[in-house]
């Protein structure tokens, strides 16, 4: 039978806290560059260029059909040869991750921004607005809370990703979970531990973003925009 001694946690709780900043703070890096790509990406698949088009299509579909695991390793070893730049393992994790992230939150914001009625883009042209104009004061912010829980959803998927990072060596919860499992000769606490903290960081926002989502149910319900 095996004995269970959680204890030997408490030698590596720096280790482990420093772990988890490291993941925060990956998870908020990547959000915000994936958001911001994920823009510029949705407003690409609104263009009537069709040159636009494409290039956006083509570049969601291709971080959507691969897996993220293999974007990480392929940024780290191979754009580095094809691009003749030195790249570590933080910047092609950053890098991976918010192109990754960036092709999902970009159909999330074109498919709010489409659920908008067009009658408000056509009476914002009325009153003398240009398409950008409508776009930031008019149809963005009524589509930015319809699309809000699907965009932390997303953002809960992106927290878990970052767990992946470890592969490059990049200093995360995992990998420094996986040194303190080698040193202390307890992967089953060790990691146990981490399972926890993932838990207790994303087990309140899951429940956050289901409020969110059924309180958006209940404006669409009460014909709210």
């Amino acid at each position: 039978m095996y004995e269970w001694d959680f204890s030997i946690l408490w030698g590596y709780r720096w280790l482990l806290l420093q772990g988890l900043g490291v993941t925060v703070a990956f998870t908020a890096a990547t959000v915000a560059g994936g958001l911001a790509i994920g823009m510029t990406a949705a407003i690409c698949l609104l263009s009537r260029f069709r040159v636009l088009r494409g290039f956006a299509l083509g570049f969601i579909e291709v971080f959507r059909c691969t897996p993220v695991l293999v974007q990480l390793i392929w940024c780290y070893y191979a754009l580095p040869m094809i691009a003749g730049i030195e790249m570590t393992p933080i910047t092609a994790s950053l890098l991976a991750l918010s192109c990754y992230g960036g092709s999902f939150y970009a159909e999330i914001i074109r498919g709010g921004i489409v659920s908008i009625d067009p009658g408000q883009s056509e009476a914002a042209s009325a009153l003398g607005m240009t398409p950008a104009l409508a776009m930031r004061r008019i149809i963005l912010p009524q589509a930015l809370r319809r699309m809000l829980p699907a965009l932390m959803n997303q953002s809960i998927l992106q927290f878990k990703n970052t767990s992946l990072v470890s592969v490059l060596a990049v200093p995360d919860l995992v990998y420094q979970g996986q040194i303190a499992a080698h040193d202390s000769f307890r992967p089953l606490e060790t990691y146990s531990a981490v399972a926890v903290a993932y838990f207790m960081i994303l087990f309140p926002l899951t429940l956050y973003v289901r409020r969110r989502e059924r309180r958006a149910e209940m404006h669409q319900l009460a014909g709210d925009p």
